[in-house]
């Protein structure tokens, strides 16, 4: 049974889908005036997992990712560049989609609806607003009026009380300082669109609204996005669109944790304070990652780490807690990945087999039968595979407690120490058996099949091509293993150790095996 977090309750509560056996996913994307940093990229990581977990539990899921390509933003960045706002907004896009496409995001994300194509649907949705008595024009605008939605401030867990209004030049036009534009007039010069209030453009929270409704219906299954955007967005989200259709905008509201700049983290003005907790939105706005703060570019992040890396960081935290981010932390988390890889060399010098074209189940009802596919003799119901079975079902609860990614990639780590285990107390990688090997294969399989419902292991990770040079630096890094095993062997521990610091002060990491030496590239 999968539960999930409602931000709305509070509570874990069992996920029951709208429709059976679909899900309809919405995540808020981005504003698309400067190019996407790390933080564009949780969201879409984590609800890509999300999207690849539930299918393989046999769900049919369809995930929304909306472009916000008007906003007060926009139209700054156009004046300053003295371009037009939608050229801007197309080439921030493709350069987001071009992110999301390096990590493995894009292909997943069945619609990526923008406000600018939803304009009239825009129009309809506010105008019925006014027709309900929910909202109302006013010198060109169009406001709704919270004081009508009682259940305002549900999601948030605030009251009007505790809420701050829109300031600015509107106020004096709106009846309650807490009213929130559904509707904006054109200013001189703004891109701007005709309606039966004047020429104006449409308010940010409106967008998600017509759109979510539009692709997933007046009431879908989850809304994702980050924390910070609980209120006032999400909030107004709700008034909108349950003041007009009378009924629940979604089931389940998901909200990740922001990404945290680590420099950053506990200090204000040289002030310590507290560090982000979970849930909290005030100590996460702290150290928030984003452009206001000079966040990098993603696309230059791309060219110091591999997708795969970014995503097994992404996903080693639990969604709801904030993300430590920093560069050491990234390549800190990128040493264990490698610790995969090295073990997919492993697995191919004793089974001839390449990790990444095992045929995993990609149903969770077929991996419970995957034992019976690669032998029937008693050694593969060893206690052993009985073991591998026991990560599995370890990892699945770690997913069905609400997507908990982080615990998931811990039993991961489990699994492959047992599986190097395996081969060591075997010594497989010098007594070839057959029955061994597939009780080896099982556990690789196994493997392989709970890391790609995370979207990791999908393809074999691409290695400098071979040439003359790399081919002769392999064998005169084989033959000085062969000195240092020699060394080992007459007792002279002391040349073997300068061999294995020389190795290492060259980038060039040495792992004992019982029977073997491997070694590995660390710079």
């Amino acid at each position: 049974m999968i539960r999930v977090y409602n931000t709305i309750t509070k509570t874990k509560e069992e996920f029951k889908p709208v429709v059976a056996g679909k899900v309809g996913i919405y995540l808020c994307g981005p504003t698309v005036y400067k190019p996407s940093h790390i933080g564009h990229m949780v969201g879409p990581v984590i609800f890509d997992a999300i999207k690849r977990y539930l299918q393989y539990n046999g769900y049919d899921v369809k995930l929304v990712i909306n472009i916000t390509d008007v906003d007060d933003k926009l139209i700054a960045e156009s004046n300053s560049r003295n371009l037009p706002m939608s050229v801007i907004a197309n080439e921030m896009t493709v350069d987001y989609m071009n992110n999301l496409a390096a990590m493995g995001v894009k292909d997943s994300v069945d619609a990526f609806p923008k406000a600018t194509e939803h304009i009239d649907k825009i129009i309809k949705f506010t105008q019925d607003l006014i027709d309900k008595g929910f909202a109302y024009s006013s010198g060109g605008d169009v406001y709704f009026e919270v004081g009508k939605f009682a259940e305002y401030g549900k999601l948030s867990h605030r009251s009007i009380d505790q809420m701050s209004g829109e300031g600015g030049g509107a106020v004096e036009r709106k009846l309650s300082p807490f009213d929130f534009a559904l509707w904006k007039s054109a200013k001189p010069n703004e891109p701007s669109w005709d309606s039966p209030w004047g020429k104006g453009r449409p308010g940010w929270h409106i967008e998600c609204s017509v759109m979510s409704c539009e692709l997933l219906g007046e009431t879908f299954d989850i809304h994702g996005g980050g924390l910070d955007l609980v209120f006032p967005h999400h909030e107004n989200e709700i008034a909108q669109s349950e003041s007009r259709h009378g009924k629940p905008m979604c089931c389940y509201w998901m909200h990740n944790g922001l990404m945290q700049e680590s420099g950053e983290i506990g200090k204000v003005g040289g002030r310590k304070t507290p560090a982000a907790e979970e849930g909290n939105i005030q100590s996460q706005e702290i150290g928030k990652i984003s452009k206001s703060k000079g966040a990098g570019a993603f696309r230059d992040m791309l060219k110091q780490f591999t997708p795969e890396t970014i995503r097994f960081f992404l996903l080693s935290t639990h969604y709801r807690r904030p993300i430590d981010f920093s560069f050491a932390r990234i390549e800190e988390v990128g040493k264990g990945l490698e610790t995969f890889y090295r073990f997919a060399k492993r697995l191919e010098k004793i089974t001839e087999k390449n990790f990444y074209l095992l045929s995993a189940p990609t149903n969770r009802n077929n991996g419970e039968i995957l034992k019976r596919t690669f032998a029937s003799n008693e050694k593969l119901q060893s206690n052993f595979c009985n073991l591998i079975s026991s990560y599995r079902t370890k990892f699945l609860d770690s997913m069905d407690d609400d997507f908990n990614t982080g615990g998931a990639i811990g039993v991961l780590f489990e699994l492959l120490r047992e599986l190097n285990k395996f081969i060591d107390d075997t010594r497989l990688e010098v007594v070839r058996d057959e029955d061994l090997i597939s009780v080896l294969l099982y556990g690789a399989t196994v493997l392989r099949e709970l890391g790609l419902t995370l979207g990791l292991f999908v393809a074999q990770p691409k290695e400098a091509a071979s040439t003359g040079t790399n081919e002769l630096v392999g064998k005169l890094i084989k033959l000085l293993i062969e000195l240092r095993n020699s060394a080992r062997k007459n007792k002279d521990f002391n040349t073997a150790d300068k061999i294995r610091t020389a190795l290492n002060d060259l980038g060039i990491q040495l792992e004992d095996r019982t029977e073997s030496t491997d070694w590995n590239l660390t710079k």
